[in-house]
């Protein structure tokens, strides 16, 4: 406990402050009708420059400064000196969600946040408008002016937006701010904008800035609402029920209507699911608490779908199609079954956290199905929600796995719900603390907690195969031989990660076999119970208890296999780690029986379980992010394959995600993503990650398209110079090489072409997938 107390000792000496601003007797109201001339100024040219150039550094909860510009909203709301992302903090944060947590400018100035537009009539409005000064502090000092074209830029004049000082000056900071950070100008760290657009966004501003919402939705989109909010908001218990189950599983969805979007080039319209206070056709207002299952406060809780009101970053991207069919389905799985819901649960901090006691009424089989069928998205929720940047958050898994389920139609599940009735107070979380916990008084407990849910598991499971439960691959669930949710790839990048469906890239060192209460604790842990202004109590014991989760996925897999290979494949992933680390699971879960397989003996054991597990599932296995693809050009094929040679050193000095575009002269431009996955001796360490780090296990992986929303490196390169570039991304052996590397296929920050290769990007990323598109973020591009 040693290193947790030092932890807490540091945070005592952390001393901060708060600058009171100033708030205007009157603040300007910017917002037009998006029909009139300056709604269409600022809807048709202003907010797609904005998004091109802007956004790809401010959005999500990482934007510099809390300036968030992928809204209007965002934009009138202006910047803020505190940081959301702080493991260090004592006590939980003040809330500061876009769109939920203040709702005029006024308001936000109360909490703290400063304007980025001037909010003074004066003559010379461009004087009090900070965005104006910051992109002419950069036109002042381009990147062009003090390096060379693709040239490194000098560590005095740039360091990573993700590292440097929250350096956040408001407009009366701005001249001591310029003369002593002359070249930290707008976009930092990157090429200014064009000369046409700073002149457009410089005429937009001095017209006064106006803002503008989205145009009103036509007919077809509120027939959809509406049928949808009707479903959401039945007036029988089961079907409140219901409906709050719904909305804590996809609040952070992006929702889209399928049926309407099916041939559009792009999704014109997103929605989410919030609670509010009035019922459909009312205005809806907002129910604004920490968390989804938070008490609401109000008699009755209605669901209702709210159009999303800011530009689709890929970071934070969740699309989630709604359509009729889905809505058949809802209806099939949660109501065809007969139950009974006799009364509503209450929203004690306790009772809500736990969705084994909070939903006990709803059949496990209807709970699991429900996340199992968008499996996907259900993972992904952890990825891109709340805890979208962050090593601590993410140091919990490996770079690169994969991820089976436990087959839902199991004989031996049939008991599940009275077991799961016995186990619920085994099975509740750190999140029931809230977001000021205290993680020397409560980590033994869950850790209790956990080593008897898995004694009791481990019992059952023991005694269902010692009669009729053979324990083979018929516990993996097959997709019902349609659905690709059934098998998974993650990709971590250090502080951020992806997950794509397949199984994708070279057999990886750890397989996760998830079960029901694995699915529901990931989600009730990470994504509904997760706050990311929570205080380090929070925040640790969150990550701790994910250990928990990983650790009894893998347990399960490793049931799959011989006795004998379960302790050696155990003890080569956790080489290193503590004893007591491994006692979190494997101390207290043992399986006496053996798989009903025979393993050969002129094969490792996990390989040839990933055979038989990649002919089972066969036909649902995607084959998208697979280099064979029939959407790989055979010469690409062929050269990017040996790109999977690369290990271990050579691996080590490459990014851990980079986009390579491949020009075509045929206009048939490609992107691949090429992924390091670096290896570790074991995953259990908190804050010693680097010391576990295993460089000459490294490898590398490449796959067709573009996956993961935070890019460190950019190449392109010419059809013809593939070969070459291959070539000597292989033959890498230190720094040198991979800056020349860098130098000829590279697209630095400093490269003169930076804006048009990203724009090219873009519209690529965007005709690939109109569903998954979304805004890249360059906060992590490398200076290399």
């Amino acid at each position: 406990m040693s290193k947790y107390v030092s932890l807490f000792i540091c945070c005592l000496l952390i001393a901060c402050h708060t600058d009171q601003q100033s708030i205007p007797d009157s603040i300007p109201n910017r917002y037009v009708a998006p029909e009139s001339d300056h709604g269409q100024l600022y809807r048709k040219q202003v907010q797609p420059i904005l998004e091109k150039r802007c956004v790809v550094c401010h959005g999500c909860y990482d934007a510099p400064c809390q300036l968030n510009l992928a809204s209007a909203q965002g934009i009138n709301r202006g910047a803020n000196t505190q940081a959301i992302y702080n493991g260090m903090r004592l006590t939980a944060d003040p809330l500061t969600r876009l769109f939920e947590d203040a709702h005029t400018v006024g308001e936000w100035r109360e909490k703290g946040f400063f304007p980025v537009l001037s909010e003074q009539a004066t003559k010379s409005p461009l004087q009090r408008d900070l965005i104006y000064q910051m992109l002419a502090l950069k036109k002042q000092n381009p990147i062009n002016k003090i390096v060379e074209h693709n040239e490194i830029i000098p560590d005095e004049l740039f360091a990573s937006p993700l590292n440097q000082e929250n350096t956040c000056p408001d407009i009366d900071q701005f001249e001591s701010y310029a003369e002593s950070h002359p070249h930290r100008g707008m976009p930092y760290g990157l090429p200014d904008i064009a000369p046409s657009e700073f002149n457009l966004l410089k005429h937009w501003l001095t017209s006064g800035a106006p803002l503008a919402d989205f145009s009103e939705l036509s007919a077809v989109y509120h027939l959809q609402i509406d049928a949808w909010e009707e479903f959401l908001n039945g007036n029988s218990t089961k079907q409140r029920l219901i409906a709050r189950y719904i909305y804590e599983h996809l609040f952070l969805g992006h929702l889209y209507f399928e049926d309407l979007e099916r041939n559009n080039s792009e999704i014109q319209a997103h929605f989410k699911i919030v609670r509010s206070a009035t019922p459909p056709g009312q205005a809806i207002r907002i129910i604004s608490t920490r968390r989804p299952y938070d008490d609401p406060q109000v008699d009755k809780v209605y669901y209702r779908l709210q159009r999303i009101k800011s530009s689709i970053v890929a970071k934070k991207h969740l699309p989630y199609a709604l359509s009729s069919k889905r809505l058949q389905r809802f209806k099939t799985l949660f109501f065809e079954t007969s139950y009974v819901v006799k009364t509503l649960p209450e929203y004690t901090p306790e009772l809500a956290s736990n969705p084994f006691k909070t939903y006990v009424e709803i059949p496990v089989a209807i709970r699991y199905r429900f996340m199992l069928e968008h499996a996907k998205f259900t993972i992904n929720g952890f990825i891109k929600g709340a805890v979208c940047r962050g090593q601590v958050a993410l140091n919990v898994i490996n770079d690169h796995f994969w991820v089976f389920f436990i087959d839902p139609d199991l004989e031996v599940l049939v008991d599940i719900d009275q077991f799961l009735i016995e186990q619920s107070g085994q099975l509740k979380l750190p999140s029931e603390q809230q977001s000021n916990a205290n993680i020397l008084s409560y980590w033994t407990e869950y850790s209790t907690l956990q080593a008897s849910y898995l004694k009791e598991k481990s019992t059952r499971l023991n005694t269902l195969l010692k009669g009729n439960a053979g324990l083979n691959l018929d516990w993996v669930w097959d997709g019902d031989g349609h659905n690709q949710n059934a098998a998974l790839t993650v990709f971590r990048h250090f502080d951020s990660a992806t997950v794509v469906e397949g199984l994708v890239g070279q057999p990886p060192k750890t397989v996760w076999l998830i079960d029901y209460t694995i699915l529901e604790r990931i989600h009730y842990l990470l994504v509904a119970g997760f706050d990311v202004y929570g205080n380090i109590g929070h925040q640790l014991l969150t990550r701790l208890y994910m250990d928990f989760l990983r650790m009894e996925s893998e347990f399960n897999f490793l049931a799959l296999l011989p006795s004998e290979t379960r302790t050696a494949l155990r003890e080569h992933w956790y080489r290193g780690a503590d004893d007591k680390v491994k006692d979190y699971v494997y101390g207290h879960a043992h399986l006496n029986a053996e798989p009903e397989m025979t393993y050969p003996d002129d094969m490792p054991a996990k390989d040839y379980l990933y055979k038989k597990l990649q002919r089972k599932l066969s036909d649902v296995l995607s084959e998208r992010y697979r280099l064979e693809s029939d959407s790989v050009p055979a010469q690409h094929q062929q050269l990017l394959k040996k790109l999977h040679a690369i290990q271990g050193e050579s691996a080590s000095l490459l990014p851990e995600m980079s986009l390579l575009m491949v020009l075509d002269n045929n206009r048939k431009d490609k992107v691949y993503t090429l992924l390091r996955n670096s290896a570790h001796a074991h995953i259990s360490s908190l804050l010693l990650e680097q010391t576990n780090r295993l460089p000459e296990e490294d490898y590398v992986t490449v796959i067709p398209g573009i996956a993961g929303a935070y890019p460190d490196a950019l190449w392109q390169v010419d059809s013809e110079s593939l070969d070459d570039f291959v070539t000597k991304l292989t033959n890498l052996k230190n720094e040198s090489d991979y800056s020349q590397l860098m130098h000829r296929f590279g697209i630095r920050r400093s490269h003169n072409e930076f804006w048009q290769y990203s724009d090219h990007l873009h519209q690529i990323a965007q005709q690939l997938d109109p569903v998954e598109y979304g805004v890249l973020d360059y906060n992590r591009i490398e200076n290399r």
